[in-house]
């Protein structure tokens, strides 16, 4: 094959897989278009193996005349790659440059977008409680895949992830023996009520959904890298616009703000990729997400 038919095939399949993104947007109202090709790419050609199909136009048939097919995808599409106290490091630094600065708030909004199972949610309360600040604190944890919210509503995990768990809780600068906010039992491990009576789960898609409340803190962390430079955008505008002024963004450690007019923070801690919106941008009108 010359090079010339090898680049014919890769713009067709990138039509194909356009087509399968707007098939899906239109009939299913989910909004896949603006994700990072490779990444969404690789999720097609395994879904398309895994139906047996023997191109992406088949798959875009199938999914369209079935919605089992359809939620397959889905779960392909949804990222749920998250632990407890996930890169300690960025707990351990909330903990003591962020704890301070928002304990003398009457109250807390706290939003974990793109939450998955929860796990780093109840990592969240885990440490306001230690903190002594979540009784007045309200976590919102939303995802768009509803099938891992009701998962995370159920605060049961696997017995065999709390020898790694614990470790985490210890390097992010937990104290006391984190068995205490657990109990065991036939289907693995139970987390205490009580870490979800201030948390609310919801459904909410980051490429298509508008802000929903005002917050002093924002956690999104190794999601913006599955989006393309565009969607990146939209979300840090949508973030931009739910946080109060001087409130606080937290990134996963291989993301990062874009160099945009549209969006001001400043920096808080480059490593943890913690910053914190700027009072100008509150001040400039900025547009609003589309």
């Amino acid at each position: 094959m010359n090079n010339g038919s090898l680049t014919l095939d890769e713009d067709i399949e990138k039509l194909e897989i356009s087509l399968l993104l707007e098939g899906i947007f239109r009939h299913y109202g989910q909004d896949f278009r603006n994700y990072s090709y490779p990444s969404i790419r690789r999720r097609i050609i395994h879904r398309m193996l895994g139906e047996n199909l023997s191109s992406i136009l088949g798959l875009l048939d199938k999914v369209l005349h079935d919605r089992n097919a359809m939620d397959r995808l889905f779960a392909d599409f949804s990222i749920n790659v998250t632990e407890m106290f996930r890169e300690p490091s960025f707990f351990l630094a909330f903990r003591r440059k962020i704890v301070p600065l928002i304990r003398t708030y009457p109250a807390i909004r706290i939003w974990h977008a793109g939450c998955s199972t929860g796990e780093e949610a109840y990592s969240m309360a885990i440490l306001l409680h230690e903190e002594g600040l979540y009784h007045k604190t309200m976590l919102y944890a939303t995802d768009m895949n509803d099938k891992v919210l009701r998962q995370a509503a159920g605060r049961m995990f696997p017995l065999d992830k709390m020898q790694l768990y614990t470790r985490n809780y210890l390097q992010a600068g937990g104290e006391e023996a984190f068995s205490k906010y657990y109990s065991v039992n036939e289907d693995g491990v139970d987390f205490k009520p009580f870490l979800s009576d201030n948390m609310i789960f919801s459904q909410h898609n980051l490429a298509i959904d508008h802000s929903f409340n005002e917050f002093h803190v924002i956690i999104c962390r190794n999601v913006l890298i599955y989006f393309n430079e565009a969607l990146q955008r939209r979300v840090l505008r949508l973030f931009n616009e739910s946080l109060v002024p001087s409130g606080y963004l937290g990134l996963g450690n291989k993301e990062g703000l874009l160099r945009t007019h549209e969006v001001c923070f400043d920096e808080l801690d480059s490593k943890e990729k913690i910053y914190r919106k700027a009072v100008e941008s509150a001040e400039r009108g900025l547009p609003p997400t589309s």
